[in-house]
């Protein structure tokens, strides 16, 4: 399955009111390649108008050969269902597909969402961004 074909993206309205041209501008996401992969790094608030930017760019990352990809939430300064959704399914598709996700902490009320749903243990957290030395992968 692939991250493309599974994740719906969609440029609408989030539920709390119009967004602004200035609100929108200020999220932005971009991919950060590593040595062992590459960190894609969605700054602003993911809800459905800015969800399928980051969709996009994790599969591009998927697409360009990809094994190993890191989603940093440190960036991320609100979170609704549409970013519970993007995680769950980029981790069905990592499961898949056999490239590697991991997610990067964001900040408290980023995590809460999380916490709240129960979805903090069925995904691949880490508190701080990997090391940058290569993930092994078994023969």
């Amino acid at each position: 399955m692939s991250l493309r074909n599974s994740l719906n993206s969609s440029n609408g309205a989030n539920g709390r009111g119009p967004r602004g041209p200035d609100e929108a501008a200020r999220f932005q996401v971009d991919a950060q390649p590593e040595p062992w992969g590459a960190r894609v790094c969605p700054i602003g608030e993911i809800d459905l108008a800015t969800v399928g930017s980051i969709r996009r760019k994790i599969d591009e990352c998927v697409a360009a050969g990809c094994e190993r990809l890191a989603l940093d939430l440190r960036g991320v300064t609100f979170m609704d269902s549409t970013g519970l959704h993007l995680a769950l399914d980029a981790d069905a598709a990592a499961r898949e597909e056999g490239w590697d996700l991991l997610v990067i902490e964001g900040p408290d009320s980023v995590q809460r969402v999380f916490e709240v749903t129960g979805l903090r243990d069925r995904l691949p957290f880490v508190d701080a961004p990997p090391s940058l030395t290569p993930n092994p992968r078994p023969a």
